[in-house]
C-alpha cells in the first residue's frame, strides 16, 4: 500500500482527528481508530495522516455510478418504486471476510477510482436523471464522510434525498454531524454476538447498536436494517431471536428488517450459499418476536417480500425482488381496509423503474453507457 507524501486535487482536509503523545495522529471517524505515522494509510485506504494531520484522499472520486432500484439498497419502506444514483468509493474501515463488494471495498488500488464528480454535478446529474435520491453504498461512507456530507447538501438543494447504506461503525462525534444531513440509512447488522463481528469482521457490535440506537431515537432518518445470514455463522435461532428481541425492544417494531442471502466471496468461499428456508425461518422468527415489516432478499420469494398491514394483515405492497407487482397502499401511506398508517415515506403511487440497474458515466453531458 503506498504512502501518501503529497497533496492532489483529491485530497482534503478533515476534522475528526488528534496528535498523540508519540507524533502519532489518531484518526476518530470510526471506532477502529487507527494511529498512523506520516504518510500512513489507516485500514480504510482512503484515510491518511499527511503533514500531522488526518486527510481524505479521495474526495470527488468514486468507483463508478449506476442508477438502481431504491428496494436494491434495500429501502422498501423508503420512495417505493423510484430510481436511485448510487456510488462508492474504494476501501472500508471494516475486514469483512464475507465482502460481496471486495473488488471495491477491499480495493488497495487508486485506479479503482475511475469516475470523479463535484457534489454539484452529482446533484444535477442525478436531477437530470430522475433519481428521486442518491445512495452513498458499495461501500462504507463513514469513510468519505466529508464528500458524502457535501454531496448530500448540494442533493438538498435540488430536492434529492441522501442514502447511506452503511455498517454504521463511526464515533458520536461524526455519526451526529453525518446524520444530519441523510434521510434515509439502511444499516447492516451483521450479526447479534461480539465474537462474529471480532473475528469475522474485525470490529466490534456495541458501536453498531449504538448507531441503531442514534438513528432511530435522535434523528428524523428513516431507518432499515439488513441481515446478511451466513450458514453456520450467524443463523442459529437462538441469535435470530435475540437480535429480533433487541431491535423490538430498543428500536420498536416498526423498523424493517431484511434478511438476505450469502453467497459464497472474498475469503469466505468455502461457505455454502443461504438456503431459502433459512431466510424463511429468520422471516418467521422476526414476525413472531413483535417485528411488523420483516422481509426476505436475494431470492425471489414474494411472500417474503411483501408489505403487509401490521394492523390488520391486508396486502398494501406485493413485490418480487425488486419489481412491484401491487400497490394497495391509500394517500398518506395507509392500509385501505382498517386506515392504519404504513410506517415510512410513500408518495401516493409508486415509481416504475422496476428491477433496472443502468451505469452512468458523468462527464460534460449526461449520457448513459449502453
Amino acid at each position: 500500500m503506498a504512502n501518501v507524501t503529497e497533496k492532489d486535487s483529491f485530497t482534503v482536509p478533515t476534522q475528526y482527528w488528534h496528535v498523540l503523545d508519540d507524533g502519532r495522529v489518531q484518526c476518530d471517524v470510526c471506532p477502529r481508530a487507527c494511529k498512523l505515522h506520516e504518510g500512513q494509510r489507516g485500514l480504510c485506504f482512503v484515510r491518511a495522516c499527511l503533514d500531522q494531520k488526518i486527510v481524505l484522499t479521495t474526495y470527488g472520486r468514486s468507483s463508478g455510478f449506476c442508477i438502481d432500484p431504491i428496494e436494491k439498497k434495500p429501502l422498501n419502506h423508503f420512495l417505493s418504486g423510484t430510481p436511485v444514483l448510487s456510488f462508492g468509493t474504494a476501501g472500508c474501515n471494516l475486514a469483512c471476510k464475507f465482502c460481496q463488494n471486495w473488488d471495491i471495498s477491499k480495493s488497495r488500488e487508486i485506479d479503482t477510482l475511475a469516475s470523479s464528480a463535484a457534489p454539484e454535478q452529482l446533484a444535477k446529474v442525478a436531477k437530470e436523471l430522475g433519481c428521486r435520491s442518491i445512495a452513498f453504498t458499495y461501500n462504507d461512507p463513514v469513510i468519505f464522510h466529508e464528500y458524502a456530507i457535501d454531496v448530500a447538501q448540494a442533493c438538498r438543494e435540488e430536492g434529492i434525498k441522501a442514502v447511506a447504506v452503511t455498517a454504521g461503525y463511526v464515533c458520536p462525534e461524526p455519526r451526529q454531524e453525518f446524520y444530519r444531513y441523510m434521510d434515509a440509512a439502511n444499516v447492516d447488522l451483521k450479526a447479534f454476538t461480539e465474537q462474529f463481528y471480532k473475528t469475522i469482521s474485525g470490529s466490534h457490535l456495541e458501536p453498531v447498536l449504538e448507531t441503531l440506537r442514534y438513528i432511530k431515537h435522535e434523528t428524523p432518518v428513516w431507518l432499515e436494517i439488513t441481515n446478511l445470514i451466513i450458514p453456520g455463522h450467524n443463523d442459529s435461532d437462538k441469535e435470530l431471536n435475540q437480535m429480533t428481541e433487541w431491535v423490538v425492544e430498543h428500536l420498536g417494531p416498526d423498523v424493517p428488517m431484511h434478511f438476505t442471502a450469502f453467497h459464497p466471496d472474498w475469503k469466505m468461499r468455502d461457505v455454502p450459499h443461504t438456503p431459502p428456508a433459512t431466510l424463511v425461518r429468520a422471516r418467521e422468527i422476526a414476525l413472531n418476536n413483535g417485528i411488523h415489516y420483516a422481509y426476505t432478499g436475494n431470492v425471489h420469494n414474494i411472500e417474503g417480500d411483501t408489505t403487509y398491514c401490521s394492523q390488520c394483515g391486508s396486502t398494501l405492497i406485493v413485490r418480487d425482488w425488486y419489481i412491484i407487482y401491487e400497490w394497495h397502499l391509500a394517500p398518506g401511506g395507509r392500509c385501505p381496509d382498517c386506515g392504519a398508517t404504513c410506517p415510512g415515506v410513500f408518495e401516493n403511487s409508486p415509481g416504475d423503474w422496476g428491477s433496472r440497474r443502468l451505469p452512468v458515466r458523468l462527464n460534460s453531458a449526461v449520457n448513459l453507457e449502453t
